[in-house]
């Protein structure tokens, strides 16, 4: 029978560090996912994921067990992607001009009618991807969040520790800010 998190926590605060792996083992592939959210090259992912499990190997300590230990591992994922994205923020403007013939064919069939577009997911992930990009960090995090982890107003409150209200006005304030960059496209486009 495999040890429960609580077990291998206590083994490895006991001085059994080698009680870690299973756990980073367990926790990896859900922790990659959420990396693979914020970052786009494999190489900026694996070092997200590496800062997590340092961070929790050397927090381990702080975990209270008040909650499940998931809950933890995952709130300092989501943490450690924020810092990688205030980090990393670089000059995010990109000349929407240089869409590919698959985004700028999707969006306009998005304009002439939203239902015949359900076919082409792959354009309308990269068109998503590239106005995430352009987004503030504190943007990006809370639209990805609500948005495609379907989280709601108070976990990404508690994940963040931001009030409910900063959630929803970050919220309101980045759809208001991706719909200006999907109009600023449209109009690129026929320039």
């Amino acid at each position: 029978m495999e040890p429960t998190d609580t077990e291998l926590i206590s083994a490895v605060l006991k001085g059994d560090v080698n009680s870690f792996e299973p756990l980073a083992k367990r926790y990896q592939p859900r922790i990659f996912a959420t990396a693979r959210r914020y970052a786009r090259r494999e190489s900026e992912v694996e070092d997200i994921v590496q800062e997590v499990f340092i961070k929790a190997f050397q927090k381990l300590s702080s975990f209270r067990g008040e909650a499940p230990f998931e809950h933890w591992l995952m709130r300092l994922t989501v943490r450690t992607c924020f810092d990688f994205l205030r980090a990393h923020q670089r000059n995010r403007e990109m000349n929407f001009s240089e869409l590919s013939a698959e985004e700028g064919d999707w969006l306009e069939r998005v304009k002439a009618g939203p239902d015949d577009v359900r076919d082409d997911v792959s354009a309308a992930k990269q068109l998503v991807d590239r106005v995430l990009a352009q987004l503030s960090p504190e943007d990006r995090m809370v639209i990805t969040l609500l948005e495609i982890e379907d989280r709601t107003v108070k976990e990404i409150a508690d994940l963040m520790g931001w009030s409910q209200a900063l959630v929803k006005v970050r919220a309101f304030r980045a759809r208001a800010h991706m719909r200006k960059l999907l109009e600023r496209v449209s109009k690129e486009k026929y320039l």
